[in-house]
């Protein structure tokens, strides 16, 4: 087993027309925004306090704690975000700012190195006592990734100390040697964090760590329902009070689970370690069952949009085909973590088909969940909205029709922030002898292979043109492998070098060439819009159909097309016409002929009559941007 690796983040320059604008967002409007908004500074968002609480845990201030026992992993993630803005640009203000964070969690850590501000302010004699709810080691995981990445953004050590000596200390207190707790986290993230800190320290028992959190889960008695036994044990969250351990994937051991259960979050993170450590420990067994749990997950329980989590109640999976447009909850970070866990499987299989759901979720539900000021998001990403019907205390009370300022649990607004300052990592995968193009974003790229550093300069105006071209110079004596990853919507995919066609070798989605010199390549396909289908198990979406163009979703929204979308009708035999957008940053916009059912002058709420049409033109825009343009319905899914 032989895993590629992501190019280092230093050295990809990317100048995309269609992603730059998002990116650099992220340095102008979502960090300042988020920071803003953490040190409770957003008139009229909801508050954070997530900063208030370590400086109370510091002794800087006096206080209780505020907000979610997971409240720390805000400003971990906003850390991320910021260590991977400081590789793409040196912003010395930034960087001042960060560093007084991490001394504030500095000074919040304990002695032995325990790090949670809830437990030290509020409880510091029930740490370690409930690991379902108590989230203290998804934080320490967020504060490692965090931390690798502020040090590969900055070179500065002093994050990567103080997670070290928190990790140090989960290394001595779980396990399963005499007097260390026998335990896994209730929602998984430390695994990721283990095996990232592993990597660039070397310290060889984090990787054990993480494997033993993964081997552990699911074995014999359940650890969470042990938990839960002890008189004196208290919920945080009254729901779990007839708790089901397939809700954080404890239910069996992690190699005979075989359909995605619960959390859709807590799921995908603990995929991403399991595919992480299959190829670390080269087990073949864990690999099989990361395929296994990926082809359920892909193909039976995910939407359109890369979004998965179906159940507003819990947000996780529910059953194969259950996939409701309204009311549906396709949280923004279980995307982030789909994408993830497509990537790791990508650079151990080398199969396309990952990168193809990878690029689906980045283009469509990830970056739903901005807005294209930065300054507000979307947790749930549904596939229909009917404002009106979004009410408090119902079954749609968590779909909100307008992205918010800001949330009381923020985990997703920096999570999407980390995912676009850090885009880069999934453009490339690389190993000794080869070099594999995933996704068609404008950059130049310096890669290490061996002692040569090969250049790759991509342009391209995908996905407006379904074209690109890759200049690649330094190639060593003994050659590349070049792989270009052939999308599953592409049509007549043809690779060209000074106006010759290329012969390739197809394989696993991709096009190989095997190069001895530099070369220019001229990659084509046609990848026009078109009518989807669901399955005919998806009873949400019978007799209907969805308008996709390449890795984009589209949608309809009222702005467009009038009130009530659900009168209307498309005709699936009519040409769709692409149309450039004179809004969203010059998208291709898509219109098709159909009709829409009057309504009643009478307003009667039954009748016997039958329906009267007119026709109408249909105008459909990429599901990302819905919502941009003011408060009204949206649809993705159309009747015929």
């Amino acid at each position: 087993m032989n895993k590629m690796q992501a190019v280092n983040l230093k050295d990809i320059q990317i100048q995309d027309p269609f992603w730059s604008k998002h990116i650099e967002l992220v340095d102008k409007e979502i960090i300042p925004y988020q920071w803003e908004a953490m040190n409770d500074r957003v008139p009229g968002a909801e508050p954070s306090r997530c900063l208030e609480n370590f400086k109370i845990a510091a002794g800087l201030k006096s206080g209780v704690f505020y907000g979610a026992v997971f409240q720390d992993t805000d400003i971990a993630k906003w850390l991320e975000a910021v260590g991977f803005s400081l590789i793409n640009k040196r912003d010395e203000d930034l960087e001042q700012r960060a560093d007084e964070v991490i001394e504030l969690i500095g000074k919040a850590q304990q002695d032995d190195g325990y790090l949670d501000t809830y437990y030290i302010i509020q409880a510091k004699e029930k740490r370690w006592s409930n690991l379902c709810e108590g989230h203290e080691l998804y934080i320490a995981g967020h504060m490692m990734e965090a931390a690798v990445a502020y040090y590969q953004g900055t070179g500065k050590k002093r994050f990567l100390e103080i997670v070290c000596k928190n990790a140090d200390l989960i290394c001595r207190t779980f396990g399963t040697s005499e007097g260390q707790i026998k335990g896994y986290p209730g929602h998984q993230e430390v695994e990721i964090g283990l095996i990232k800190l592993y990597h660039v320290t070397g310290e060889r028992k984090y990787l054990d760590q993480a494997k033993y959190f993964i081997d552990a889960r699911g074995v014999g008695e359940n650890y969470f329902l042990k938990e839960m036994s002890d008189p004196d044990f208290q919920h945080f969250f009254p729901e779990f009070a007839n708790y089901d351990p397939s809700y954080s994937q404890s239910h069996l051991p992690v190699r005979e689970q075989t359909t995605a259960e619960g959390h859709a979050v807590r799921a995908t993170y603990m995929y991403t370690a399991m595919a992480e450590l299959a190829y670390e420990y080269q087990d073949e067994e864990l690999l099989n069952a990361c395929q296994t749990l990926w082809d359920n997950l892909v193909n039976k329980r995910m939407y359109l949009t890369g979004g998965i989590g179906s159940s507003g109640i819990l947000e996780r999976f529910t059953v194969d085909y259950d996939l409701p447009n309204d009311y549906c909850y396709c949280e923004s970070c279980a995307s982030i973590g789909l994408a993830m866990f497509g990537q790791r499987m990508a650079q151990i299989t080398r199969e396309g088909k990952y990168m193809d759901v990878v690029e689906r979720a980045l283009y469509n539900t990830i970056l739903a969940g901005v807005a294209l000021d930065g300054k507000s998001f979307f947790y749930v990403n549904p596939l229909e909205v009917w404002p009106d019907s979004c009410k408090e205390r119902t079954s749609k009370e968590h779909v909100k029709p307008m992205r918010q300022k800001w949330f009381g649990v923020a985990c997703c607004p920096p999570n999407i922030a980390r995912t676009l300052a850090s885009l880069g990592q999934y453009i490339y995968c690389v190993d000794s002898e080869s070099i594999y193009v995933n996704l068609f974003i404008s950059n130049k790229t310096k890669i290490r292979l061996e002692n040569k550093e090969v250049g790759i300069e991509l342009n391209t105006r995908f996905p407006k043109e379904n074209s690109l071209q890759i200049a690649i110079s330094n190639v060593p004596v003994k050659g590349v492998n070049l792989g270009i990853r052939i999308p599953d919507y592409a049509q007549d995919y043809q690779v060209t070098e000074e106006g010759k066609v290329v012969e390739v070798c197809k394989e696993k989605g991709y096009a190989l060439l095997n190069l001895n010199a530099d070369g220019v390549f001229d990659i084509s396909f046609k990848a026009p819009a078109r009518f989807i289908r669901s399955n005919v198990k998806v009873r949400a979406n019978t007799g209907k159909v969805a308008l996709v163009r390449g890795p984009q979703v589209y949608c309809l929204e009222e702005v467009d097309n009038g009130a009530n979308l659900s009168a209307l009708k498309v005709d699936t035999d009519s040409q769709i016409e692409e149309v450039p957008a004179r809004e969203f940053g010059g998208s291709i916009e898509l219109r098709c002929r159909g009709k829409r059912i009057l309504e009643e002058a009478e307003e009667l709420l039954y009748t016997t009559k039958p329906l009267q049409y007119k026709e109408v033109e249909i105008k459909a825009i990429p599901y990302s941007y819905w919502n941009n343009r003011g408060l009204g319905e949206m649809s993705v899914w159309l009747r015929r």
